[in-house]
């Protein structure tokens, strides 16, 4: 089966209006935007010979459009560029799912920057790791990054599994917040 065929003539059309809302609200300048949307289209021009076809059209778009935030991130030589940029993720994503653990280190990424952006943003997550009271810090560590059973923890903690649970909502509402002032402003 040979792989989908990209369709630059309707790029503008079907995906200039949601990129450019992608872009605005990660760099948060309308026309650094639509600067950005228009280098992610030139990009993809001159990589469709390189396209297989593994994603959809707008996700492989998307994916451009993403390493063009961050290299401006990167250029301006902030804070910005050491995780990956204002991701939002829940109802209003394509995806659904704890936008936390699905971005941390992925090992099977065929993205060519993921073990850089994936250490950065694992740095960025034990700097607010750190500023997490000591049991939120180890609970969500062990369930979270370590894998752990939820029976596991309990039994090792000496925790009810629904306080585990407590525990977890709130590290994770901390990390979040945390990210959120710390590294995507």
């Amino acid at each position: 089966m040979s792989a989908p065929e990209l369709q630059p003539e309707h790029w503008v059309d079907r995906y200039a209006d949601y990129l450019y809302q992608y872009a605005v609200t990660r760099v948060d300048d309308p026309e650094l935007a639509r600067d950005l949307v228009q280098e992610t289209f030139v990009a993809g021009l001159q990589s469709a010979p390189n396209f297989k076809g593994q994603a959809a059209e707008r996700t492989w778009l998307i994916a451009i459009l993403k390493r063009k935030v961050i290299d401006h991130y990167r250029k301006s030589n902030t804070k910005k560029g050491k995780a990956e940029v204002r991701m939002q993720y829940g109802s209003q994503s394509e995806g659904e799912g704890d936008w936390l653990e699905e971005n941390a280190a992925d090992p099977d990424s065929l993205r060519e920057n993921d073990a850089i952006e994936n250490a950065e943003l694992a740095m960025a997550i034990q700097e607010c790791l750190s500023h997490l009271p000591d049991q939120q810090a180890r609970v969500f560590s062990m369930k979270t990054i370590r894998g752990m059973s939820t029976e596991d923890i309990c039994n090792e903690l000496g925790i009810k599994p629904s306080n585990l649970w407590v525990i977890v909502h709130r590290a994770r509402t901390a990390l979040m917040g945390c990210l959120n002032e710390s590294w995507f402003k």
